[in-house]
């Protein structure tokens, strides 16, 4: 725990400070290894998870948590303020000793995803909502469409097709997210099942920085859903919100093409 108290902190500066702890955490695990993949995995979601409750617990224990590895409390539905968390967010990535694995910090105010931090860790990077990159100019050439590396949906392919695009396969949510913000990539797409701690964090971060994230009928994300499957998402630079909702069937009203 950093010897400074959490609770004096801002939503923003806990979301980060927790994000930087998890990241620190996951990288000492990683340069420790002495075991299979499989045991790997699963010591990185307890040992960050475990951390990111304490820092919680603490900091703002009237709150209530959402974390992909820990019992979900219904009561949280009732609740104005839920932390959603992954704590690893691309187990398999992580494992697999590849880069694209990130943690996740999320807080939902009355379902909406008002604070977020991402942090890359294996990249040296972190994301947050209270200081939002300025999204590069745009892209020049084919857009290039990131999805999951191990179940790319099939709409992503009508979509590459319908708006002249490329698929870039990539691991977790959050790296998938922050590509779009960094100017690795226009459109994150996903289709096919995800949870609110896949996305609620990244949907912060790229909320604050000005870019599109909707539900792929375009309707907003909302969290703290009493059933916390979120099962497709849209994250994207605004000027390519309307083609690819179009894309998708959507009608979408000038002006209006994204959150």
């Amino acid at each position: 725990m950093s010897a400074v108290n959490p609770a004096t902190l801002s939503d923003h500066a806990l979301a980060r400070s927790i994000a930087e702890a998890a990241a620190a955490l996951l990288r000492d695990v990683l340069a420790r290894a002495d075991c299979s993949a499989r045991i790997l995995g699963d010591r990185g979601d307890r040992q960050a998870n475990r951390l990111i409750l304490d820092w919680l617990h603490r900091a703002r224990p009237d709150d209530f948590i959402l974390s992909e590895e820990s019992p979900d409390d219904g009561r949280r539905c009732a609740a104005r303020r839920v932390w959603i968390i992954d704590p690893l967010d691309g187990t398999r990535e992580f494992s697999d000793g590849l880069d694209d694995w990130a943690v996740h910090i999320g807080l939902a105010v009355d379902g909406v995803p008002q604070v977020g931090a991402v942090a890359l860790p294996a990249r040296g990077r972190l994301f947050a909502s209270d200081d939002p990159v300025t999204p590069l100019p745009p892209h020049v050439g084919r857009p290039r469409i990131v999805v999951s590396r191990t179940r790319p949906p099939a709409i992503a392919g009508q979509v590459a097709e319908a708006i002249g695009g490329d698929l870039v396969p990539m691991g977790s949510a959050g790296a998938k997210a922050m590509a779009v913000l960094a100017g690795d990539a226009e459109i994150y797409l996903h289709d096919g099942g995800q949870y609110e701690w896949d996305n609620c964090a990244p949907a912060a971060v790229v909320l604050a920085a000005g870019l599109h994230a909707s539900r792929i009928d375009g309707a907003p994300l909302v969290y703290n859903c009493a059933d916390p499957a979120m099962p497709d998402l849209l994250i994207c630079r605004r000027e390519w919100a309307g083609p690819v909702l179009a894309a998708l069937g959507v009608a979408v009203p000038p002006g209006d093409a994204s959150q």
